[in-house]
């Protein structure tokens, strides 16, 4: 016989010739000098010296003992007093009961949604990334899950967890902001057969996630075709001439025909305009033609009026002064005072004759 002491925090596993025979807690034991006792640490986890069924078969040790059995398609979180501690992958595992607060937490990996209490920080851990997928959707964004190529669920703005498994998982995301979309140097014809070309915007937003994801094949594609057809269904009705002239109520036509058609791709027009109406060259020279013989019969029509103005303004002056002797002599006078500032000398010739002339024009 054989004195064997095992401290406290720690058991022994008694084996005589490779077979278990006992297990033994803290204290002083006799046994056999042909047992082997084998001391493990209650703080770390059992490590069977042999299938470890077998050992469990008895209930003195299987009742010290916390057994962990994690299927194929699970795995388990340990936590050691209270805290994450590590994963545990398909297999069984035992720990010793008693000293260490063990918990365990199985999470199926077969399904998609993490149901299992795992807080954020644990599923960001290192240890968990292998076994989750995340996926993102930005404050300005929604989205539409899919499992295996079908619908799923919709998806607001965050962060969202699922398990990593053979499921394939696809997302598709939509702008929910405002967006604006341009038809630019767009070539139609008017009534008249005269041609343009246009640009125009329109300002929309996405309201409805799943009709135009989900039940519209490319809808901003859609969108940009239903306003082509608008601006050449309203741009046909009308001659060159009537739609320059009512250039402003081509958005509020393409806005009013594409409002319902756009609830349909899930989408709400918001505005709509005209940025430029582009005419051909020859077009646009004979239009500065007319414009520019427009303003020449504008500034005739002033011309002949202001002549008008001026001939009937002389009139009167005459009229006044055949009336009035002295406002005849101002007046010959206001010509000579005109005369005479642009005059620095003045030669006289022919004697007494010229004196007399200008006493003549500046005498009552």
């Amino acid at each position: 016989m054989k004195r064997i002491r095992i401290n406290e925090g720690k058991v022994g596993l008694v084996f005589r010739k490779g077979d278990y025979r006992t297990v033994i807690t803290a204290g002083t034991y006799w046994v056999s000098v042909f047992d082997q006792v084998i001391e493990y640490d209650l703080a770390k986890p059992f490590i069977a010296p042999k299938e470890l069924n077998i050992l469990l078969k008895d209930n003195k040790l299987a009742a010290l003992l916390e057994v962990v059995d994690v299927k194929d398609n699970e795995i388990a979180m340990q936590y050691v007093d209270g805290n994450f501690k590590t994963v545990l992958s398909p297999g069984k595992y035992a720990f010793w009961k008693g000293l260490i607060d063990y918990k365990f937490v199985k999470a199926d990996l077969s399904k998609i949604e993490i149901t299992e209490p795992v807080d954020l920080t644990v599923m960001k851990r290192k240890e968990l990334v292998p076994y989750i997928r995340v996926c993102k959707v930005e404050t300005y964004e929604k989205a539409i899950l899919f499992v295996n190529g079908e619908f799923y669920k919709q998806l607001n703005a965050g962060e969202f967890y699922f398990w990593k498994n053979e499921v394939t998982l696809s997302l598709l995301k939509a702008d929910m902001r405002q967006l604006q979309m341009e038809v630019s140097g767009q070539e139609i014809l008017t009534k008249d057969k005269a041609p343009l070309r246009i640009n125009f915007y329109s300002q929309y937003k996405v309201v409805d996630i799943v009709k135009t994801l989900v039940e519209n094949k490319d809808a901003e594609k859609q969108l940009y075709v239903l306003m082509q057809l608008a601006l050449r269904e309203f741009i046909g009705m009308f001659t060159l001439d009537e739609l320059l002239e009512q250039k402003t109520a081509i958005a509020d036509y393409v806005k009013s025909t594409l409002k319902d058609k756009a609830k349909d791709l899930g989408i709400e027009i918001k505005d709509c305009g005209v940025k430029d109406i582009i005419l051909p060259g020859e077009i646009k020279d004979i239009m500065n033609q007319v414009l520019v013989a427009q303003k020449q019969a504008q500034a005739n029509v002033i011309t002949r009026r202001e002549e008008t103005a001026s001939t009937r303004s002389l009139l009167n002056t005459a009229k006044l002064m055949e009336d009035n002797e002295m406002l005849f002599k101002l007046k010959e006078m206001e010509y000579v005072e005109k005369i005479a500032d642009k005059i620095n000398n003045i030669s006289l010739s022919g004697g007494n004759q010229v004196v007399d002339q200008l006493k003549e024009i500046f005498s009552r």
